[in-house]
């Protein structure tokens, strides 16, 4: 499995930005895939999740405005981030699991990830 993320940047706050993380090597069903992020001195944190079947879980603090979606025809993930805040600035990775489940959870430890996409708000 090979997850690379790109559309990371530098924005200003109350900007948008769209990541995506191209996924090769993962089946089409059975997974969880997620967004985590680490903000430089700090922990990780778990972004959103989305299983194969497109139920979504978001972390409190991105509720209302980020969105993770995926193109299954693509093997491409998404997250969209609106009304983007200082306290977004973090390195942001893609993340997979192999699991049959009807829901994923971002406390869940995942076997996969990718390099990771600087987003800084300023």
């Amino acid at each position: 499995v090979q997850l690379v993320e790109s559309g990371g940047g530098s924005v200003e706050a109350g900007g948008s930005l769209r990541l995506s993380c191209a996924a090769s090597g993962l089946p089409a069903s059975g997974n969880c895939v997620a967004w985590f992020r680490q903000g430089l001195g700090k922990g990780p944190e778990g972004v959103a999740t989305i299983t194969s079947a497109g139920t979504t879980t978001y972390a409190d603090s991105v509720k209302g405005r980020f969105t993770i979606s995926q193109d299954n025809a693509k093997n491409t993930l998404y997250l969209q981030m609106y009304t983007l805040k200082p306290e977004d600035t973090a390195m942001y990775y893609c993340a997979a699991v192999r699991v049959h489940t009807n829901f994923c959870s971002l406390r869940w430890s995942y076997s996969y990830w990718g390099q990771g996409t600087q987003v800084t708000v300023s």
